[in-house]
């Protein structure tokens, strides 16, 4: 048996259309497209591709983009103003800090200051009290994008067996929560978890997302089951050249595609379903705001 690949960019894509048709449909009633604000902190190579890529398909998608830039050696309180000038602005919809920020600045204040419905990121306190309560909220967008591409794979996630790698509060425990509203079953491994290939065994949808390059091997991996690589790392590849690098999940892809159900590519699996659901919640928020719940339901 060979894995089905499970195509990330292609079911993105068709998010960031459906985020356009509501995005223009809202418009009439905002009397503007539905509108994201990144603020960027430093120089960090990584985090600038991701803004630009935020950036071009939020603009793609044909809703508004503002992105703020600021040197690494802004203050926290600099930032803090920042993000309270957006969620003072009723022309900006959503807001996401991109993290990593400098050591300076303490994460979880500058978090702890974006209005929760304006939280597209799903990381404010409201946000992830609202997902453990089970109330309507913006979810975080990587796990949500995990359990979107599960469903695409499996249809319904009733009873099925998840195994989360990782207790991460950006992937692993809200990805845990996603797929328990999906009514799985599921555990959450780390870094103490006895036995954790054979736990792994067990698992209909395996998530790990660890940042370990390769950690989950082949034999780790029950025959048919589903894995979604959450993790994007980047290692050496002499064999491309002197100095080259490639990019490789937290799975071991080429032992596992011969005997897994589905899988997800690193690139192109995960990746771009966090920012379709970043544009879905931008959206989201715009139709709750907007007073139009309906448009709030894709």
């Amino acid at each position: 048996m060979s894995a089905h690949l499970i195509d990330g960019k292609a079911i993105a894509a068709e998010i960031d259309a459906r985020a356009g048709e509501v995005g223009a449909k809202l418009a009439s009633s905002l009397g503007r497209p539905p509108c994201l604000a990144v603020v960027l902190v430093g120089e960090d190579p990584a985090s600038d591709v991701y803004v630009r890529n935020k950036v071009r398909r939020t603009e793609a998608a044909g809703l508004t983009s503002i992105e703020i830039r600021k040197s690494a050696e802004a203050t926290e309180a600099e930032i803090i103003a920042i993000v309270e000038r957006l969620n003072a602005d009723g022309g900006v919809d959503g807001i996401l800090v991109q993290m990593p920020l400098p050591g300076h600045i303490d994460t979880n204040r500058v978090i702890g200051r974006i209005d929760p419905d304006k939280d597209v990121d799903g990381l404010t306190e409201v946000s992830a009290g609202r997902l453990v309560l089970g109330k309507p909220g913006l979810r975080p967008c990587t796990p949500a994008g995990c359990v979107l591409l599960a469903e695409r794979a499996l249809g319904d996630l009733s009873g099925k067996s998840v195994v989360v790698i990782g207790r991460s509060i950006l992937v692993g425990k809200p990805a845990a929560l996603l797929f328990l509203e999906k009514n799985a079953t599921v555990t959450i491994a780390h870094s103490r978890t006895a036995d954790l290939p054979d736990l792994c065994r067990t698992a209909d949808i395996l998530v790990p997302a660890v940042g370990r390059p390769e950690m989950v091997r082949g034999d780790w991996v029950k025959p048919g089951a589903c894995v979604l690589d959450v993790g994007i790392n980047r290692i050496d590849a002499p064999e491309r050249g002197a100095g080259k690098t490639r990019l490789v999940g937290d799975a071991a892809f080429d032992e596992i595609v011969g005997h897994a159900g589905w899988i997800t590519p690193v690139p192109g699996g995960i990746g771009p379903m966090t920012i379709a659901m970043l544009l879905k919640n931008t959206v989201i928020a715009a139709a709750l705001r907007a007073k139009q719940p309906a448009l709030a339901d894709f």
